[in-house]
């Protein structure tokens, strides 16, 4: 069967769970920690694999990079619809797990939410390592944190959140492991939060969120145990 949770991550009911201030700050930090994982590979070619709910595509365009967005369906394309009208950006779609682009076609090669919802994840990951000529960059949740109950607390999470999913947690050296088997290596590991984002969503304010989180960040907690995880892996 196609990959195709990219289906569900690209529509407009995902992409509300970032809307609000809460929503705000999340994709800030992640802005922050994409444009640094970024650094060295400036005004290079990026292909977001996904497209996730387009919310790397304006920072990457405005940054200055060339993005073309490849999604399993049509569908996938819509919310990143205004940059390929206006011509700044691209969208394909196809099969994520034979992207039809010859190997280094792209600086870089980038997944978000999409790696812990793909049932063939290792095939993703080599296409992804085939097509980057420099690196790639995913973010996976890490079974270093709050995760690692992820099972458990699930009931919990789809209260607060109402339309979450399955996912799955990764451990930090398997992930490194299917990088080093494409000929890559690991540059970077950013986590994200320390606090689980349904515990922010549900508390439902992005100024305390941003306390939480500077506090954990402070006492070395994000970097020690935070999720998810924003992975830099560049070619050997």
């Amino acid at each position: 069967m196609r990959e195709d949770a990219d289906v569900e991550t690209a529509s407009e009911g995902y992409a509300r769970r970032f809307a609000g201030p809460v929503g705000a700050f999340f994709l800030e930090v992640q802005t922050r920690l994409t444009v640094e994982a970024l650094a060295g590979c400036s005004g290079g070619s990026v292909l977001d694999v996904g497209g996730g709910h387009a919310q790397t595509v304006g920072p990457l365009v405005e940054a200055g990079y060339e993005v073309t967005v490849f999604g399993s369906d049509a569908v996938c394309g819509t919310r990143v619809r205004p940059w390929v009208e206006s011509g700044r950006a691209r969208f394909a779609t196809g099969d994520l797990l034979a992207l039809p682009y010859t190997d280094g076609s792209f600086d870089v090669a980038l997944a978000y939410r999409l790696l812990p919802h793909v049932t063939r994840w290792p095939e993703l990951v080599r296409e992804m390592c085939r097509v980057a000529r420099r690196a790639v960059v995913v973010d996976y949740p890490t079974r270093r944190s709050v995760n690692a109950v992820a099972d458990m607390l699930f009931g919990l999470k789809k209260r607060v959140e109402g339309n979450t999913r399955p996912f799955t947690v990764f451990d930090d050296a398997r992930i490194t492991q299917a990088f080093e088997g494409c000929g890559f290596t690991v540059a970077s590991r950013a986590p994200e939060f320390f606090w689980p984002m349904a515990f922010h969503r549900g508390l439902g304010s992005a100024g305390l969120a941003r306390a939480l989180e500077g506090v954990a960040a402070g006492l070395g907690l994000t970097r020690a145990f935070g999720s998810p995880v924003i992975l830099k892996a560049t070619r050997d």
